[in-house]
Formats: C-alpha cells, sequence, structure tokens
C-alpha cells in the first residue's frame, strides 16, 4: 500500500524522466555552430587578421604570399567556412541584392521577363529577390518596405495594366535607390522605364499580314484605358494609310476593362464570335496580344474555320 508521503516523490521522479526525454531530442536538433575566421586561424597557424584579409580578398592581400593563401583556403575549405555576407553587407553597405516586384506571377507576359532580369543579374553577381503584389497597393507597399529594409542596391518594378497609381510612383520615388519600371513608360527623371516599341511591332504585324496577300484584316484592339493600346492602334493605321489599305471599323472590336490577365484568351474567343456573327468576310486577324490571339484562334477552330489555311491569325508578346 502506497503511502500519501510517497507520491510527490514519485512525481518529482516521473517528471524529471520526462524532462529529460523531451530535452534529449533538443540537443540533437540543434544545429552546430557556425565556423568562424578564427576557427580557420586556428587551423591554418595563421591570425584572424591575416586569415581576413585573405577571405575577404581585401586590398592587402596582394601582399601575402600564394603558399600563405592557400593553406588558409584549404583550411577554410576543410572547416567547411562559408563568409557572413550579411555583416560584410553592413560593413560594406553592399548587399548584392536587387529586389524584383511582380504586380501579377500569374500574367504569362512576366515568365520571360523575369527569365531575362535572373539571367542578368546572375552574370553581375546579384541576387534577385523576387515578390509577388498580387496587384493589391498595401502589398506592394508592404513588400517595397521589406525590401528597403533588406538594404537591396535596386528595384525592378513589372508592371501590368493596373500600374497607374500615382502614389505608387511617389513610394518608388522616395526610396533613393535606382529603380527600373519594365512595361510602363514614366515621365520621371528618377526611374527609368523599359518598354517595347508598340508602335514598331504593330506595324511589323500588319506588314507580314499584307505580305500575305491580305486585304481584308479583323483587329481585336487592347482596352482603351491602357497605355500600349494607343500608340499600337497608331502603327497600324499608319502602315495601312503608306499601304492603302481599308481599315472597315466593321471588323474593329475593342477589347473590355480588366485585371485579370488571363480574361483576354476569354475575351478573345467572345470578340472573334462577334466578329463572325457579323458576317463580314475577313482572311486575316490581328490580335492585341498573344493571349488574345490564343481565343481567337480557339473560336476559330470552333467555327470550322482553319488556322492559317483560311485564317492567319497574329499576336503581340511572343508568349
Amino acid at each position: 500500500m502506497e503511502s500519501a508521503d510517497s507520491k510527490p516523490t514519485r512525481n518529482a521522479s516521473l517528471a524529471k524522466s520526462r524532462r529529460a526525454s523531451i530535452s534529449e531530442p533538443s540537443r540533437k536538433r540543434s544545429q552546430p555552430a557556425a565556423v568562424t575566421i578564427r576557427d580557420v586561424a586556428e587551423r591554418s597557424g595563421f591570425s584572424s587578421a591575416t586569415v581576413s584579409i585573405v577571405l575577404n580578398n581585401a586590398p592587402l592581400a596582394r601582399y601575402i604570399p600564394d603558399t600563405t593563401k592557400e593553406r588558409i583556403q584549404r583550411a577554410a575549405s576543410h572547416l567547411g567556412y562559408r563568409p557572413n555576407l550579411f555583416a560584410r553587407s553592413l560593413r560594406g553597405r553592399r548587399s548584392h541584392t536587387v529586389g524584383v516586384m511582380v504586380f501579377d506571377m500569374t500574367d504569362p507576359y512576366c515568365t520571360l521577363v523575369l527569365r531575362g532580369i535572373e539571367n542578368t543579374l546572375y552574370q553581375s553577381s546579384f541576387l534577385p529577390i523576387l515578390t509577388d503584389v498580387h496587384n493589391e497597393r498595401s502589398r506592394f507597399e508592404r513588400y517595397l518596405e521589406m525590401l528597403l529594409d533588406r538594404r537591396v542596391e535596386g528595384l525592378v518594378v513589372l508592371a501590368n495594366w493596373l500600374f497607374v497609381d500615382i502614389n505608387v510612383l511617389a513610394d518608388l520615388e522616395k526610396n533613393n535607390i535606382p529603380t527600373a519600371i519594365v512595361g510602363r513608360e514614366l515621365k520621371n527623371d528618377n526611374i527609368s522605364s523599359v518598354i517595347v516599341d508598340n508602335n514598331l511591332g504593330a506595324r511589323a504585324a500588319l506588314e507580314h499580314l499584307y505580305s500575305l496577300g491580305h486585304r481584308k484584316i479583323a483587329f481585336i484592339r487592347g482596352p482603351r484605358q491602357l497605355s500600349d493600346t494607343e500608340p499600337r492602334w497608331r502603327g497600324v493605321r499608319t502602315l495601312a494609310r503608306e499601304r492603302g489599305l481599308e481599315l472597315d471599323s466593321r471588323l474593329i472590336v475593342d477589347l473590355p476593362e480588366s485585371g485579370d490577365p488571363f480574361s483576354s484568351f476569354e475575351q478573345g474567343y467572345k470578340l472573334t464570335e462577334e466578329l463572325l456573327h457579323r458576317r463580314r468576310p475577313f482572311t486575316a486577324l490581328m490580335a492585341f496580344d498573344d493571349m488574345t490571339a490564343f481565343g481567337a484562334i480557339r473560336a476559330l477552330a470552333k467555327a470550322g474555320i482553319r488556322v492559317p489555311e483560311q485564317c492567319s491569325v497574329v499576336g503581340v508578346d511572343d508568349v
């Protein structure tokens, strides 16, 4: 029979046992301490100052014999030493990082642009920090703050149809770091713009259809509020005038405004059906972008019209 006095002793023993069983896995999971310059110095037999000069490739490193450098580098490699880039960036005020802000990652237009940005940064030994803004101003502001806190040395903003907020431009202006906007032309001395030549691109597309012998051409123009729409259509009208090509208003439709990058496929499908229902014959169709062109091709196929045998289709963006 167990006495009341023995229970606390037994409970204490059980609690101690539980603590031991809990703390043991914790010790096993603990990460080993990072290898420091002092560890490399002890292993190589040189002073911490000499090791630091060699591993950081400081200007004084050119005065250190190659044999010494090799011993230090072998010791560092053997120990698995990796420099503390964060501490180095604080000392040198260089982070070698660039913030890349995308307004909508689901937009197919972004894929090749992001690949180009990444390749260029890689070749320059810069690390991209990628953020997806989801077309939300609050998210844009928060990510911008986080990127600046991490001392990025530059910003690349991949804009889309919704990049029209003047306050967003103000946020970018006041950060005082090099900034480039891809996809929008800004009248701003402090921010660089990278854009396509919409006028020339539209001319090239229409010239291609004209060279194939097409004279009855349908057009799906971009949304009226989008800045790319006007110069692209201006290129069409200029070339049509030069070639004496008639632009039939009954074969011209406009994409509606939308914040969904995939909506142009659906709208391209619907607008092409509308053009077919007007019963105005056309042998070619020029779409505002490739997603619209994909939708147009789907509608033509549904109507039994073969592309390109019976109707040529051209888009813009190279998606």
